[in-house]
């Protein structure tokens, strides 16, 4: 029971929600576009930096919502200017690139003061304003099987405002993915050559997916900000391939495939672990290396998933373009 009620806790949890945020706007990338974009954890982390820095600096939180989708917007104008034009693996190689150039400049020790280095920046320093939000009192707060605090780092409030915000993004791709200019992104993600033969101009059209697909990452990050910290290691390279994950195992172009792929990684992870700590000895896997194992059987699933279903669970086959 204990292992059911820790998936289900996964299942709900601040990160989950994150994930699939930053999920739904790769699926702008990829899933509409065919953007092999490689860097949404560059977005991710430039939205937790950019909100983190604003509150500390005490600027209000709207305004620090703001800043976080202006710099995402900055940094998808300047990672899309001179990398649009190339196709496939080379737009792939150029956006991991840009990510890690900002992993490794907010982890800087010259940039200490801004961004605390790699020690990163602390919750106290800027999650009071949504907490102090909350309409749950100051306890902790048991529904069910579940049991957090009110309006804490893991709070219901948190987990409210997370799933809430995933919904209007749900809302948002369903509406945008089924309007003309939706049409024209698949259009381009099928045939760009075709797209453009009748007058449009597919690098505007690029540009404006992955400024979307970025400004979303970097919600996703402030969300997972609230829920952790703001540490630049937090957003590496793994990151961006869970998302992929997260992605590919839903199902590109869909409407809910982010979320549920979000939902199964992380649950499937959470009873990885607890399975593996009832039931294997500690001389056959040691506790240090049950995230690794879980990992490793993540990414199995995902291979699995590629070979014999590689629309996703929810996706189609008619969806499924790389963009090469």
């Amino acid at each position: 029971m204990d292992i059911l009620i820790n998936a289900l806790d996964q299942m709900l949890a601040p990160a989950t929600a994150a994930f699939a945020i930053a999920a739904i706007g790769l699926n702008f990338h990829f899933g509409l576009t065919g953007l092999l974009n490689m860097g949404q954890a560059g977005f991710m982390l430039l939205g937790m930096y950019g909100y983190a820095i604003s509150i500390r600096e005490g600027l209000p939180m709207w305004a620090g919502i703001l800043v976080a989708i202006g710099v995402a917007m900055v940094f998808g104008l300047l990672l899309g200017w001179p990398t649009l034009k190339l196709r496939g693996d080379y737009l792939a190689i150029v956006t991991i690139a840009a990510a890690e150039i900002v992993r490794y400049v907010g982890r800087s020790n010259s940039l200490i003061d801004i961004t605390g280095g790699s020690l990163g920046i602390k919750g106290n320093d800027y999650k009071d304003p949504l907490e102090s939000l909350s309409p749950f009192p100051d306890e902790r707060i048991t529904i069910g099987p579940l049991t957090y605090h009110g309006s804490a780092s893991d709070s219901w409030w948190l987990r409210v405002v997370a799933w809430t915000l995933v919904a209007a993004l749900l809302v948002i791709f369903w509406r945008l993915s089924n309007s003309p200019w939706g049409r024209v992104l698949k259009g381009i993600r099928e045939d760009e050559d075709a797209v453009r033969a009748l007058g449009k101009s597919v690098y505007w059209y690029k540009m404006q997916a992955l400024i979307i697909g970025g400004v979303i990452g970097a919600l996703g990050g402030i969300i997972w900000a609230h829920g952790s910290a703001v540490v630049a290691d937090s957003m590496g390279r793994p990151t961006t391939f869970w998302i992929w994950t997260i992605l590919l195992m839903g199902g590109a172009a869909t409407v809910f495939g982010p979320v549920l792929g979000s939902v199964l990684f992380w649950s499937a992870l959470s009873l990885v672990r607890a399975v593996s700590k009832a039931f294997i000895p500690e001389s056959i896997l040691p506790s240090t290396a049950i995230e690794p194992f879980g990992l490793m059987l993540v990414g199995t699933a995902l291979i699995l998933i590629v070979v014999f279903r590689p629309q996703g669970i929810l996706g189609n086959k008619r969806e499924l373009a790389f963009h090469a």
